[in-house]
């Protein structure tokens, strides 16, 4: 069995990310107790921290962020290292739309060898730092007919078929500083930063739509029997991340808002010309981009 994170751990790289921001002259607000029973009333605004998860192709939304610290992952205590093209592997604590927000400028994902523990720990550090409202974003392969590459998907639940095969950042020891053995996921995207989403989305005249996203492994794309299966079940989407940030984000008490970009529309035939490839992914998800940054800062300044 591996080893398991203790509280500890979590708060030493919490406290590195704090110095950082510390040494550089930035009142980012950045809570040293994450765990203090003050209403939402009571906390001062800069302690309403958001953050934010870039998936594949994104990495040029953080060129928004003003006043930013940029942390490279191997510099923080206890943090995996990004290994894939596409993920800077950077964690940048700045001002987006009036918020601070602390952002990962690329992510971590289980098909690069490590852990659902290990790909989770961020999420847990930003849980520490104060963090409440987390927004993860992700390149996904469009298994809906009606979806098309460039389209934007508000991920309204999921399927963890890597979870229900015993791969769950909650195995383990359960930390109760962070929440309860057994937590609910009846509503994993919370309903109320979903609606904020989707009027958001109206107001800018932006198409918005809404699904089910499949969270698989990988690394390997999906074989057309896969995709066909995976329609049939129910899933609108399909991705290799986002799925294990949402279950420890829950976990520990944040509210979380999922977005995917439909960067393919995923094979279901054999025989075929077509292929999906990182390269495209990547292409695809720097074109939309604009849009999904226009997306964001508007739910930000609305929360």
């Amino acid at each position: 069995m591996s080893a398991h994170f203790e509280l500890a751990d979590y708060d030493s790289a919490a406290d590195f990310v704090r110095a950082q921001t510390d040494r550089s002259n930035a009142a980012f607000g950045l809570a040293k107790d994450s765990t203090s029973m003050a209403s939402e009333a009571q906390k001062p605004r800069e302690q309403r921290l958001t953050g934010l998860v870039l998936g594949s192709g994104l990495n040029p939304l953080a060129e928004a962020i003003e006043d930013a610290i940029a942390i490279p992952f191997e510099r923080i205590p206890h943090f995996p290292t990004s290994t894939v093209t596409g993920h800077e592997g950077q964690l940048i604590v700045g001002q987006l739309a009036g918020q601070t927000v602390v952002a990962m400028q690329g992510r971590i994902h289980l098909y690069e060898g490590y852990t659902t523990e290990e790909i989770t720990f961020p999420i847990r550090v930003m849980r520490r730092l104060g963090v409440e409202t987390l927004i993860l974003t992700n390149a996904a392969g469009g298994l809906n007919p009606n979806f098309h590459a460039g389209d934007l998907m508000l991920i309204v639940d999921h399927m963890d078929f890597v979870g229900m095969a015993g791969h769950n950042p909650l195995r383990g020891p359960n930390i109760p500083s962070f929440g309860t053995r057994f937590p609910s996921m009846t509503e994993a995207y919370t309903p109320f930063l979903r609606r904020l989403a989707l009027d958001t989305a109206r107001n800018l005249d932006i198409s918005l739509r809404q699904g089910v996203y499949a969270y698989v492994a990988g690394p390997n794309f999906e074989t057309p029997a896969e995709v066909r299966f995976l329609r049939l079940v129910g899933a609108d989407a399909v991705g290799m991340s986002t799925v294990p940030e949402t279950l420890v984000g829950m976990h520990a008490g944040m509210r979380v808002l999922g977005i995917s970009t439909i960067t393919d529309e995923a094979i279901d035939q054999l025989d075929t010309d077509r292929e999906t490839s990182h390269e495209e992914i990547l292409k695809t998800g720097k074109a939309v981009v604009p849009q999904l940054t226009q997306l964001l800062i508007g739910i930000l300044e609305r929360l």
